[in-house]
């Protein structure tokens, strides 16, 4: 069964142009995950978006959110690409997740929220250590807003303290993250299938007095 992901890169560089090395660790993840028959139709720099500040779905006239919603909804699984800033993930990564929460809201008969059924796998990169603590915030709101984490769900680098080297820079991915990678893809892509084929039923007690 054909499969198809979507990655949003959380850079802080706007110009698509410009080397990111988030750019970097989510093409190899698209890369491992397409030895599984999983397609990545796109990959989109959030930077050149207009993604207004709110909780809702659609905050209004030059909200680019909606559109980007939906394209994220159309795929079985979502690559979540944020560089580590001051220890966290990057402002434009914490605005998706607060778009997000208005998943809460939307549930079907079922309880279900829009993204129920749907995977959501992590690549972080950054000059320090903060990938750990990037990957708990990331997933604990993730979860919350109805994604399905897969085991090994995140992969990252992060180089040594007080040094300049970006991931980008690397002649050749280290043979942990490489290892990491392919668990993540592997992982994923059998979830996703096994979710598309049988999906959370939700509760039929929804909305109903107990």
């Amino acid at each position: 069964m054909a499969l198809s992901a979507i990655a949003i890169n959380c850079t802080l560089k706007k110009r698509q142009d410009e080397p990111s090395s988030t750019d970097k660790m989510i093409e190899l993840i698209a890369r491992e995950l397409a030895g599984h028959d999983v397609t990545c139709s796109e990959s989109l720099r959030l930077s050149e978006y207009n993604i207004l500040p709110g909780v809702t779905s659609d905050e209004g006239e030059g909200d680019d959110w909606p559109d980007i919603r939906r394209r994220i909804l159309a795929n079985d699984i979502l690559i979540f690409g944020t560089p580590i800033w001051l220890g966290q993930m990057s402002s434009i990564a914490k605005r998706v997740l607060e778009r997000m929460d208005a998943f809460l809201g939307e549930t079907d008969e079922q309880g279900r929220m829009p993204s129920f059924g749907k995977l959501a796998v992590a690549a972080i990169v950054g000059n320090e250590d903060g990938a750990h603590n990037v990957t708990a915030d990331l997933f604990q709101a993730l979860n919350d807003e109805g994604w399905t984490i897969p085991a090994g769900g995140a992969c990252y680098w992060v180089g040594e303290a007080m040094q300049s080297k970006d991931f980008k820079d690397l002649e050749q991915v280290p043979e942990p993250v490489m290892q990491t990678a392919t668990m993540l893809a592997s992982n994923a892509a059998h979830l996703a299938r096994l979710l598309s084929a049988e999906p959370y039923p939700g509760t039929t007690q929804h909305g109903k007095d107990q």
